[in-house]
């Protein structure tokens, strides 16, 4: 099996797994037995969402949770209180669904931001509720913010995501700024319809207001099972479209673990003053699964280890038991991500889709 088929990046070896009567670590930051720390974690505070994007969700939405089976307050912050404390987690992310829509959440990140020692905080959002919420969650302690937005069109947002709610997120996304949640980062979907023809509208948006700019391959992770290898638009169309009206060079800062590939954008800069960037996400075409340092946890308390994992590891009972040690939770959190596969396999032959959307699972 090559590397590419398990999902890591083209030219990178796949590290050897340590063995299999290794120990695993049980104190400083979570490691995977192909030596990968984990450090950024991604919370899912609600599978709940108010679009119904098509890549996504049916029009007529999701069987959602239970109130009662979603983790309270409480629970999210124990949960994420263990994770830096015992395991090293330096970033945490709120995903959801659609996180806005959980009431509580400044409240979460302000007793997150609490913690010593602090992590960065962010959210990923589709932006409808976020130009009355910017300061408040600025001043809970969020640090800044990725707004899901793939068109600049409003007929095509409109079809996209069943809602027409263009102005509410552009709305948002000047709010944001507004209030220090910086660097704003906008994430692009394009639709396998003339989508490349949104990429470079949106690149022209973001560099006349400042907000940086991430194109993501779609990936198989809708809740219909729609998604197609032979229609998805690929990372090289996207650039190649891109070069027509705008001058790129690749990034020279290292990435990192980071899932974007940079190119500066030539006479142009940023709110910070520094050069323009735009990123390209190629999770299928050019996947970086050997450079990974993230976990999830789901809203229902479930951890998943990879982001197309196929089995979860129950955390959800701990945070809800009585007389549970954060100890014990960490050590169920180091046992899932020990079992971590070496990459994704979405271009494997036997490859099968989560059977969670990515809504329910949390981006």
């Amino acid at each position: 099996m090559t590397a590419i088929a398990l999902g890591m990046p083209a030219g990178l070896s796949v590290r050897p797994p340590v063995g299999t009567d290794a120990i695993m670590p049980t104190s400083g930051p979570m490691v995977d037995t192909f030596g990968r720390a984990v450090r950024d974690l991604r919370v899912s505070v609600t599978d709940r969402c108010n679009l119904r994007c098509t890549y996504c969700m049916p029009a007529e939405g999701l069987d959602w949770l239970d109130r009662d089976d979603v983790l309270t307050a409480a629970e999210i912050v124990r949960a994420v209180s263990v994770g830096v404390r015992e395991l090293g987690v330096r970033a945490v992310r709120f995903t959801g669904g659609e996180p806005l829509l959980r009431k509580d959440l400044p409240e979460i990140i302000e007793a997150v931001a609490a913690l010593d020692p602090r992590p960065e905080i962010a959210l990923t959002t589709n932006g409808l509720g976020l130009a009355r919420q910017a300061k408040r969650l600025a001043a809970a302690g969020l640090d800044r913010v990725n707004v899901s937005l793939d068109t600049v069109d409003p007929a095509k947002f409109a079809a996209i995501t069943r809602r027409d709610r263009l102005p509410d997120v552009l709305a948002g996304l000047e709010a944001a700024a507004d209030a220090g949640l910086t660097p704003v980062k906008v994430n692009a979907v394009l639709d396998t319809a003339g989508g490349l023809d949104d990429a470079a509208a949106l690149l022209k948006m973001c560099l006349d207001k400042g907000y940086q700019l991430r194109i993501i391959e779609q990936m198989p992770l809708d809740a219909e099972h729609h998604w197609s290898r032979t229609s998805m638009i690929t990372a090289d169309q996207i650039l190649a479209h891109l070069q027509q009206d705008f001058d790129l060079r690749p990034d020279d800062v290292a990435r990192g673990s980071a899932p974007a590939e940079r190119w500066i954008v030539e006479g142009h800069t940023g709110l910070d003053g520094r050069p323009a960037r735009v990123g390209v996400i190629a999770s299928v075409t050019r996947p970086f699964c050997g450079d990974c340092d993230r976990t999830r946890l789901t809203a229902d308390g479930q951890l998943r280890n990879c982001l197309f994992a196929t089995s979860e590891t129950d955390l959800r009972s701990l945070l809800k038991s009585t007389g549970t040690t954060d100890q014990e939770i960490a050590l169920r959190w180091r046992q899932s991500t020990w079992g971590k596969l070496p990459g994704h396999g979405v271009n494997e032959p036997g490859f099968l889709q989560p059977a969670r959307s990515m809504s329910a699972i949390g981006g």
